[in-house]
């Protein structure tokens, strides 16, 4: 008896079925360590999973911001009388998780990608149309001198084939604009203040202005300027903002 179990033979496993157990036991670990490190690296975020009525309530309100922009767009603006000034200053004030996609559209459209960016625009009636639109999530006026040299000389940055180039070296400026007869930063000042015949490759050379969150000068209101908020047009009293978030 001993002698016959002795000599039976063993269950042959073939080569295939061994190499796929391996790999399905590799593949097994690698998503085992994933996991860990995405539960790991999650709660290195402060990651909170979000209930169903939070789903529920930014639905709700992104449509009523699509509404409420469309209806924006519809109100009557006052006609656009020649001002002291066509250059407007523009910051992104706020919008996030509330925002309609096409409303973030429109902000992408003026390049304010990041709440507390800036820009600078010439005035005309497709831009005012598009500042109606975001009104709740911008405020804007008409910086002055001042203002627009410290924000050029202090947070001034371009944008050359998707880099990021400070403003410390005319002969990137020279390179970039020296065929409209703009060679050095100063001229990117003049041809930004007097919204002059090559404003448009100039606003487009700087990027976005990066600027710091104002201490006590916004109230998270969004409500009018004119009416004691945030947004809108502040005129001559987007300087005031301007220094503080400079």
């Amino acid at each position: 008896m001993a002698t016959e179990e002795e000599s039976k033979p063993l269950n042959y496993i073939p080569e295939v079925v061994l190499k796929k157990r391996r790999n399905n036991e590799e593949w097994a670990i690698r998503r085992k360590l994933q996991l860990e490190e995405r539960v790991k690296r999650l709660k290195s975020d402060n990651f909170i999973i979000k209930k169903p009525q939070q789903f529920i309530r930014e639905y709700r309100d992104k449509e009523l911001d699509l509404i409420q922009m469309k209806q924006r767009g519809k109100r009557k603006r006052p006609a656009l009388v020649t001002p002291k000034s066509k250059l407007l200053f523009i910051i992104r004030i706020g919008g996030k998780q509330d925002m309609h996609p096409k409303t973030r559209k429109v902000l992408y459209s003026l390049r304010l990608r990041k709440i507390f960016s800036g820009v600078f625009v010439k005035e005309n009636e497709a831009i005012m149309e598009h500042l109606q639109k975001v009104e709740p999530y911008v405020t804007y006026g008409y910086p002055n001198l001042k203002s627009v040299k410290d924000l050029i000389y202090k947070k001034g940055v371009a944008k050359i084939n998707k880099e990021r180039f400070p403003l410390t070296d005319n002969n990137v400026i020279e390179q970039a604009l020296g065929e409209h007869g703009i060679i050095c930063i100063e001229d990117i000042v003049n041809e930004i203040t007097s919204v002059g015949p090559h404003f448009k490759e100039v606003a487009n050379f700087l990027r976005p202005f990066n600027l710091n969150k104002p201490e006590k000068a916004l109230q998270g209101k969004k409500r009018r300027f004119q009416d004691g908020g945030d947004s809108g047009n502040r005129e001559d009293q987007i300087n005031e903002l301007i220094s503080k978030m400079n």
